[in-house]
């Protein structure tokens, strides 16, 4: 369990970060939709999968203790 909360963790992290990146090179070039979805929504969904990846992280790290 704590190698799948691991996983999922460094999962949703990259993702989330490359969703910020994304939307940030969207809203830098003059665009406010990418693929038909604001900039910002895109932001604030990858922020939400950063904050996400960090609570697996420490509940598996808490586990461990």
């Amino acid at each position: 369990m704590d190698l799948l909360m691991l996983f999922a963790g460094r999962t949703a992290g990259i993702l989330g970060v490359l969703l910020c990146l994304v939307a940030g090179i969207s809203r830098l070039t003059g665009n406010y939709y990418v693929a038909d979805v604001e900039a910002t929504t895109l932001f604030m969904v990858g922020t939400g999968l950063m904050v996400f990846a960090c609570l697996l992280r420490l509940e598996s790290l808490a586990n461990r203790a």
